[in-house]
């Protein structure tokens, strides 16, 4: 794995970037955004500061909830907290405001399959998860429940809450939960760097033979 680390760096951060410019192109679609960001984009309208400062901000807070939950962040943790809102930031900046409905369509059907792609990228590199998908995965090794469960209830939780303070909801959210499953275990399995091969060591008495 270490004589892979360059490959996995380039691989990480590659996928925060995408996934900066997928959240993004749903937010400039105006179609509805992803379940965290109606949150970041709530907090945003409501208190003031870009969506990138808030998801920075609640992914510092969020990655403060790991410490009761004994979970171990890496350096890809720190980067998402850091890099994503970043990259969201600076790709609002950029995009070309779309007026057209159909030009609105196509910046949420590219967020989305970008976003499953960085994803698959940042996962697949191995060097820690995202703050987010920490806690969920904390709780339900504290809990006992299951992914599905705990994963629902904090995105039920989170757009409810960014929902009241302003945040988006539309069809792309709609379409981001009905789509982003499929699409990132099609991604997954091409961008997960494999595990090195174990050392095979010959049976002295082979060699003796």
């Amino acid at each position: 794995m270490r004589r892979r680390l360059p490959r996995r760096l380039v691989q990480l951060y590659a996928g925060l970037v995408l996934y900066g410019l997928s959240m993004a192109l749903f937010v400039a679609s105006d179609l509805g955004v992803m379940p965290w960001d109606v949150l970041h984009q709530g907090l945003a309208r409501h208190v003031g500061g870009t969506i990138g400062q808030w998801s920075i901000l609640v992914g510092a807070v969020v990655l403060l909830g790991w410490i009761p939950l004994r979970e171990r962040p890496g350096i890809g943790t720190v980067s998402n907290v850091v890099v994503i809102g970043l990259a969201i930031d600076a790709s609002l900046a950029v995009l070309p405001d779309p007026h057209l409905l159909v030009v609105r369509i196509a910046y949420a059907a590219t967020g989305l399959l970008l976003n499953a792609m960085a994803t698959a990228l940042y996962i697949g590199a191995r060097l820690g998860p995202g703050p987010r998908d920490g806690l969920m995965t904390g709780l339900v090794r504290r809990t006992g429940g299951s992914v599905r469960l705990v994963r629902t209830s904090i995105e039920v939780v989170v757009v409810a809450v960014g929902w009241l303070l302003g945040g988006t909801l539309g069809v792309a959210t709609a379409g981001y939960a009905i789509g982003i499953g499929p699409l990132v275990q099609v991604f997954l399995p091409r961008f997960t760097v494999p595990e090195a091969a174990p050392v095979m060591v010959a049976d002295p008495d082979t060699l003796a033979a």
